[in-house]
């Protein structure tokens, strides 16, 4: 018994080491996904995209800037001449927080009274949101004891007051966060691995020698393969959507129909390299393989969890290489913000020229695989 048992495992050893694609994902991937896993998974809040606004401008009040500077938690990106400024920043994702400081800060300083100053966080994502409210309370309780040491001031009060506010989400809900980043997984999740088996079906169930003899151009036969699966998509999405709404409360502040429509640059890309794993797949268990080295470093490295900001610089400049960072921001942005086009047309733009890119890529290998 013992010996057959034998026999049958060294024969499957044999026939695993001659597939050498199902050997290179069963060593690389492992590899990848520690590497991506322990690069990028971090609780630590860093550079957090702060936007001034210095309407005193003045020596006291520039010293308050470098104190948030000095942090690793804040970094200064952009300067503000008023209120439309910050809220144009913040709105389109550019800045995270805002600190504003009025033109009496120094007068008032001087003078030994208490110099309130604002402080705006985006709370479409809690957990940065809240950090960065700490921060800024550490930071200017830390300033404010400096400024009563320097000046030996008594008063129980200390002389700079934080005056925090929270936009969009006031009341620190997580799932506000999670939930339309959730939409964006799902929909990748069930696009990229549907399509990766589009073709490797039809050649496992040999058919695909049927489908060259049929009057369908190849051309034809790739849109007819796709169109089902983007009605799945968009039928999916309503559905996420209107869980997300119903069940969990989640706000939808911004334009149904613009959110779909943006949406459709992004199917362009999951259905894409979809297509194309399934070309490079010769088994159904290789294309899914395939398909968690596309899905997984999406999860880590677009923002879904972690801010990209906070990221190592090389996980960073990945993620600018991942369409669903961009569609994520595109999902926040009209969900939980209620911004327009104006704020998303960048997005939009990369994530079309992904799009386009991948499909022609994917449609020049399925058109060799076909032959």
């Amino acid at each position: 018994m013992w010996q057959r048992i034998i026999s049958i495992i060294i024969k499957e050893f044999i026939q695993l080491s001659r597939d050498r694609r199902t050997m290179a994902m069963i060593v690389v991937i492992p590899i990848i996904q520690m590497s991506i896993f322990g690069y990028a998974l971090s609780t630590d809040i860093k550079n957090v995209s702060l936007v001034v606004w210095d309407a005193s401008n003045t020596p006291e009040s520039r010293e308050l800037i470098d104190s948030f500077c000095q942090t690793e938690f804040f970094s200064v990106n952009y300067y503000a001449t008023d209120y439309d400024d910050i809220s144009s920043r913040i709105e389109s994702g550019d800045a995270k927080t805002a600190l504003v400081i009025p033109p009496e800060y120094s007068r008032n300083i001087n003078r030994g009274e208490t110099a309130p100053i604002q402080f705006f966080a985006d709370g479409s994502d809690p957990t940065t949101g809240i950090q960065a409210l700490a921060y800024a309370t550490l930071i200017t309780q830390a300033k404010g004891t400096e400024i009563m040491s320097k000046k030996q001031l008594s008063e129980i009060s200390l002389p700079v007051s934080l005056e925090p506010r929270v936009w969009y989400n006031p009341a620190m809900q997580s799932s506000i966060f999670y939930l339309p980043g959730l939409v964006g997984l799902i929909l990748q999740m069930l696009t990229v691995m549907l399509t990766a088996f589009a073709i490797v079906r039809e050649r496992e169930a040999g058919t695909i020698e049927q489908l060259n003899v049929t009057p369908l151009r190849r051309g034809e036969l790739i849109v007819a393969k796709l169109i089902p699966y983007i009605i799945i998509a968009y039928a999916q999405v309503i559905l996420v959507l209107t869980t997300a709404v119903v069940i969990f409360s989640m706000p939808l502040r911004g334009n149904l129909l613009l959110l779909l429509s943006l949406t459709s640059l992004f199917l362009m890309f999951s259905l894409g390299i979809g297509l194309f794993i399934s070309t490079i797949s010769r088994t159904q268990f290789q294309a899914m393989q395939a398909s968690f080295l596309i899905v997984l470093p999406s999860i880590l490295l677009s923002g879904f969890i972690f801010p990209v900001e906070s990221m190592p610089k090389l996980a960073q400049w990945i993620s600018m290489f991942i369409p669903l960072t961009y569609y994520l921001r595109i999902l926040r942005g009209i969900v939980v913000k209620g911004v327009g086009i104006e704020f998303l047309w960048q997005e939009a733009v990369i994530l079309a020229i992904m799009g386009v890119a991948t499909l022609i890529l994917a449609t020049s290998r399925v058109r060799k695989t076909l032959v």
